[in-house]
This record gives structure tokens, sequence and C-alpha cells, in this order.
């Protein structure tokens, strides 16, 4: 019967029967799989990541957070102005204020005068917290990322930041950077990239401690 359809029909019998093939290999069983392998084998990422305190999720590892408080004054607006807290380390600016829902930059070049500027304040904020000259302030500490979510900081700049979290926290020195250590990835692959501290993860140590 089916040699007696025209042509055309048979043609489109067949694509059909590609279609739903494909379709459940494609679209059913590879994801299936892909998702079972990531389950079985990288169980943390393929959930997002996440950093859990006493049972609740309360951030991901991959996207970093601003730790301020409340400076008790407010700007022309009205709002609240924050400013670091110092008993936590401090992440890299963030021209979306790590809100995961507006990844991206300032799109400012470095010749940009309001760039130039705010990195100029950005350098004397961290050296007044930090109580340093402004010239050991490391980059990554006036810079944001391209995305404006990344959780790490350079070495250097965890290093800058041990002596106040251990003051304000009652901690030794030591203490703080055996967590800075512990939370400290090195080069992808041994020669990929630069060394990083994870500042939400370093933080978390740091809460986990009281």
């Amino acid at each position: 019967m089916a040699s007696n359809l025209p042509g055309s029909v048979r043609q489109f019998g067949v694509a059909l029967r590609a279609l739903l093939v494909f379709t459940a290999i494609l679209g059913i069983a590879y994801p299936l799989v892909m998702t079972g392998v990531a389950q079985v084998l990288f169980h943390g990422n393929a959930n997002g990541s996440i950093v859990k305190v006493d049972g609740k999720n309360v951030a991901s590892d991959l996207i970093g957070q601003a730790y301020t408080m409340d400076s008790g004054k407010k700007d022309s607006d009205g709002k609240a102005i924050m400013v670091a807290d110092p008993k936590w380390f401090q992440t890299r600016p963030s021209a979306s204020d790590y809100d995961g829902a507006a990844s991206g930059g300032s799109n400012l070049g470095p010749n940009n005068a309001d760039l130039v500027a705010a990195v100029g304040e950005r350098r004397k904020a961290v050296a007044a917290l930090e109580g340093v000259d402004p010239s050991q302030v490391p980059p990554d500490a006036v810079t944001a990322s391209g995305s404006g979510l990344d959780p790490s900081i350079s070495p250097a700049y965890a290093a800058l930041q041990v002596n106040r979290v251990a003051r304000e926290r009652g901690l030794s020195a030591d203490q703080v950077k055996q967590l800075v250590k512990e939370n400290t990835k090195g080069r992808t692959l041994g020669f990929l990239g630069e060394p990083a501290v994870n500042v939400v993860t370093l933080n978390n140590a740091l809460a986990a401690l009281g």
C-alpha cells in the first residue's frame, strides 16, 4: 500500500520518522544521560555549587556577594549608604552590585573620566579600611570583573585583609591565614589562569567559627 502513495507523502513519512527518532535520542535520551552523569560525577557543580549554612541554601560559590553594612547615612535619594563591613573579607567592586540577573561590566574604557575617578575613590577607601598606603592596594580591589559576579580575589588582596579581619573577629592572624589558604584555588591544570581566593567560601568558613 505504501508504495502506491505519492512520492511527496512517502518523503514526508520518512522525515517524520527521522524527526521522532532524533527527538527521542537527542531531546530525551541524551539530556537524561548527561544529567545523570553530571549528578553522579559533579553533583555540587550540576546543582549550582550551592553553599549551605545549617542546612539552608545561602549562596553559590560561583557568584560573589557584597559584604556591607549600613553606614547610618543616606544619599540624595534617601537610600541608606552601605559601606564595607570590616568583619568580612571584601570582594571586588561590581558594576551590577552582584545581581545575578544583571551580569555585566560598566562598559567604561580605561580612559573614561568617571571610571578613573571611581578607581581613585575605591583605592582611597580600601587603603583607609586596611590602614595601608594607597600604593599597596592591589588592582583587583578597585576594578570590577567583566561579569560583575566574580566571587574570587587575588591572594595579594586577601593577604591585605587578613590583619583587619583577625582583629575584628578576635582571631589570630595565623588562623585567618589558614582559612585563606584552604579557600585558595591554584591555576587550572597547573598553568592556566592565576591563583584565586573564593571570598564566598572563605567568609562562610569564617562564619562557621562564630
